[in-house]
């Protein structure tokens, strides 16, 4: 049963505790040890608990603090995708980049909280993919696939088996259809997990079924809770309080700017309980009907011997708590406790207990196992460095890994041993013998590895490539670690081959005639490498040179070589795509290599091929239409439009600040512009004045917390939609109604048809505005079904002499999937002057 955390009187006394010495926590200590702390606190209780979500950043990163850091509950997240279709607050890097940076980030995250995070997407290429914002659990599971999807989420809780489970959110209407889907899933699989009719298939590959004990749902409000649990504690041992700790852990989510700083004070995580397995009378209990400790297990195993070392070994594991801070007097207990649990394990399968039941102690047995091994390992005080000259590898490279163990602790750790953790097509490394460390003693091993011929490139969401493993022997009992390497151990092609631009727009109403392609070749060998780069063009395109020769002398080195391609000058419209490559040593290699490489995460790859998308349709520009562009460097619209043919300057601090502004016919934002450029924000009077004084402004999306000011950012009141969630079309193929059909925007330099909306990706609007002066005027109209249309898309105001434009339509994820109508049209706003 859950101890009741302390009252409000007590929150205050641990406030006062925390502002004196901790010296009577830490027993002489002056820092407690939080390293120990977080492993020996596990080991006070035997319950399992899963939160779900759909997105990185969906945990409940307080509560999940709450229960893994103050009570020790083995806690996991489990998120349906990788966060592919959100925005990125930190770099350019957008769908599978984007997806891998925020996997990396609810990885780090979850290091501070104590959560495991898992997802149900495996790949970069797989069905359960962030396609954008979604309205509905029905089209979330059309895009999904619902067999994959349900079958993974089954398959997930058959082998973590958690005993209660609480998706992050509800299934209403004011949610994210991901969530809203996630939730419903929690929700079925209460019953189906435990069901071997679902996915029979799973017991047959060794899996059992499994019986969820209570399933909660964040309530709608408190009066609705069936619990409120208090969160706010203060912690000594961290320093801080629980909510504290789950917002340490949120500004992990850099690429979705989380975090923020708040104080201790006291907050609920109000509960509603919706299903369980054990009815009992203790509902405002969150452990009521699960067995909370061994000591608890005891009461419901029918088998007397069973009963008394579940006792016995329970009051073994608070006496390690009991022990704390005192690493050289754990470790032996620990020890003994790790023989006590084989014992049992040995005792249970005997036992006549049934079947259900006994698989439950079963798999607890096995958890208190891993925890103590993470125990024993900590009260070792063995510390592991570990080193590769070079982290990145290609087939057949040899690399030479260096680990260095140490004794930090105060008593001798004997039957060291060393070795590595490879993939199983690995030449294996034999276990190197270190023998005895005596206090402040280090010993160095070192390990000849050799990435296979034909090993498999990096795949982000993978396993570790190169793992290294610790064992000793104490007590008679073996101790074995997995140690994580500093950073990632990636295969990779020997040659990455980046053409840039990675779109080319050719237009039919005037064909370029040449079209430079910069190709940057980088060599990951070890040292020097050589090749032929070229362009793999359509029958009839030209490029000048054919190839060129690039040469390298050591790792990492790059070289560029820029094509100059001439398409057919007769070229009609359509799909006309193709391949930088280059050869080397009888190999062809077509991969690009994206580097993902940030402060906060570890660093990371993405591998896809070094494809020119190239379109060719019909584009109509005004003569000598000079654009200055704001980036806000979350998108790549001023490169989209130079590559089409338009003139574009990309306005930098000193433009905005004493630049001639008045040189420019246009001046355009990236989206978010504000958010990411303070200079934007301070000079944005001068902007003001360009406009008045004839300019054409045009404002891409925002969102309402962007350093926008409803009453000032824009001339005139312009407030963006709130709650974000409810003002955006997420469908891509609502339809469109043009206001002003006659209007010049929609007829000059090209004249806007239906078609011009095809092929829309992902969405068609964000953050419509929702309030606005009169003096806008409007001119589209889209709606999601079943919905009220929204008909602020693109709002234009006469401003003294010129024109103010605000657009929340989403051009930039459309020019990055070339559609030709998104640049017709976005080509139209910025030609816009209203002489």
């Amino acid at each position: 049963m859950l101890k009741k955390k302390t009252l409000y009187l007590f929150i205050a006394l641990l406030l006062l505790l925390s502002t004196l010495p901790l010296s009577g926590l830490a027993k002489g200590q002056e820092e407690p040890d939080v390293e120990l702390w977080n492993v020996i606190k596990p080991l006070s209780t035997t319950v399992t608990f899963l939160n779900t979500g759909a997105h990185p950043d969906d945990e409940r990163s307080d509560f999940l603090a709450y229960l893994s850091r103050g009570l020790g509950v083995k806690t996991a997240s489990l998120i349906a995708n990788r966060g592919e279709g959100g925005q990125n607050e930190i770099g350019t890097e957008l769908g599978n980049g984007l997806g891998i940076i925020r996997s990396n980030e609810m990885i780090e995250a979850a290091k501070i909280t104590g959560v495991k995070a898992y997802h149900l997407s495996e790949t970069t290429s797989d069905a359960i993919y962030d396609f954008g914002f979604s309205k509905s659990p029905d089209e979330t599971l059309e895009f999904w696939d619902e067999e994959v999807t349900y079958e993974r989420f089954i398959r997930f809780l058959r082998t973590y088996q958690p005993d209660i489970v609480m998706p992050s959110f509800r299934n209403v209407d004011s949610q994210h259809g991901h969530h809203r889907t996630i939730s419903i899933l929690s929700e079925r699989a209460f019953e189906d997990a435990a069901d071997p009719s679902v996915f029979p298939e799973h017991l047959e590959q060794g899996l059992s079924v499994w019986q969820i004990k209570k399933l909660y749902l964040p309530a709608e409000s408190p009066a609705s809770a069936t619990l409120s649990i208090e969160i706010g504690d203060y912690d000594p041992i961290y320093g801080m309080s629980y909510p504290q700790i789950g917002e340490e852990s949120r500004y992990m989510h850099k690429s979705q700017g989380m975090g923020r700083d708040i104080p201790v004070e006291p907050r609920q995580t109000h509960l509603e309980l919706i299903n369980q397995i054990n009815p009992s009378e203790e509902t405002d209990e969150l452990f009521a009907g699960v067995p909370y400790d061994f000591n608890e297990w005891a009461e419901i195993i029918p088998a007397r011997n069973v009963q008394v070392h579940l006792g016995k070994l329970q009051e073994k594991l608070d006496e390690i708590i009991d022990l704390y801070p005192n690493r050289e007097a754990i470790l032996p207990v620990s020890q003994q406790a790790l023989k006590d649990v084989e014992k049992l394990n040995k005792m249970v399968g005997k036992a006549k207990i049934d079947g259900q039941l006994k698989n439950d102690l079963l798999h607890k047995l096995q958890i208190k196992e891993e925890q103590l091994q993470e125990v024993s390992f900590v009260t070792s005080s063995l510390t592991v460095e570990t080193n590769l000259d070079s982290y990145v590898l290609t087939q057949g490279q040899k690399e030479t890994v260096t680990m260095k163990v140490t004794n930090e602790g105060n008593e001798t750790i004997k039957h060291v041993k060393a070795s590595l953790a490879l993939p199983e097509d690995w030449k294996q490394v034999k276990a190197k013998q270190i023998g005895h460390l005596k206090p402040n003693q280090s010993k160095t091993v070192t390990f000849e590895i050799t990435a296979p011929r034909d090993a498999e490139y990096f795949e982000p969401y993978g396993e570790p490539v190169v793992q290294g493993v610790i064992e000793f022997k104490e007590k008679g009992t073996t101790v074995n670690k997995l140690i994580d390497l500093d950073n990632t151990v990636a295969v990779l092609p020997e040659l990455s081959v980046t053409p840039n631009p990675k779109n080319v727009t050719i237009n039919t109403a005037n064909v370029q005639s040449n079209i430079p392609i910069t190709v940057q070749v980088k060599n990951y060998v070890k040292g020097e490498n050589a090749g032929v780069v070229s362009l793999d063009l359509p029958e009839g395109w030209t490029s000048s040179p054919e190839q060129a020769e690039v040469s390298f002398t050591h790792q990492f080195e790059e070289a560029e070589v820029t094509f100059e391609v001439t398409p057919p000058s007769d070229i009609e419209d359509g799909d006309f795509s193709f391949d930088a490559i280059a050869e080397s040593n009888g190999k062809l290699y077509n991969t690009t290599v994206q580097e993902i490489s940030y402060d906060h995460i570890k660093d990371s790859y993405y591998l896809y091929p070094s494809t020119v998308n190239t379109i060719a349709f019909e584009l109509l520009t005004e003569d000598n239409l000079k654009i200055g562009y704001i980036e806000s460097g979350f998108d790549q619209v001023a490169d989209y439009l130079t590559n089409a043919g338009l003139d574009i300057d990309k306005l930098t601090a000193e433009d905005l600040s004493s630049g001639d502004l008045s040189q420019y016919d246009t001046i355009v934002t990236g989206i978010r512009a504000y958010l990411s450029r303070p200079d934007l924000v301070a000079n944005n009077d001068r902007l003001l004045e360009y406009v008045e004084n004839g300019g054409h402004y045009v404002v891409q999306y925002h969102k309402p917390g962007d350093n926008w000011d409803t009453n000032s950012t824009a001339p005139y009141s312009l407030k963006i939609g709130t709650p974000s969630i409810r003002w955006r079309v997420t469908d891509e193929t609502a339809d469109v109604t043009l206001l002003q059909p006659e209007h010049k925007l929609f007829n000059y330099p090209n004249v806007i048809t239906d078609s011009d909306w095809d092929n829309w990706v992902q969405e068609r609007g964000l953050y419509f505005p929702m309030e606005w002066d009169d003096r806008y005027e409007t001119f589209v109209s889209m709606a999601d079904p079943n919905e009220d249309p929204f008909t602020s898309g693109i709002l234009l105001a006469e401003y003294g002499e010129g024109t103010y434009m605000y657009t929340n339509l989403v051009f930039y994820r459309q020019m990055d999937s070339q559609v030709p109508g998104a640049y017709r049209i976005f080509t139209n706003l910025i030609s816009y002057s209203n002489d």
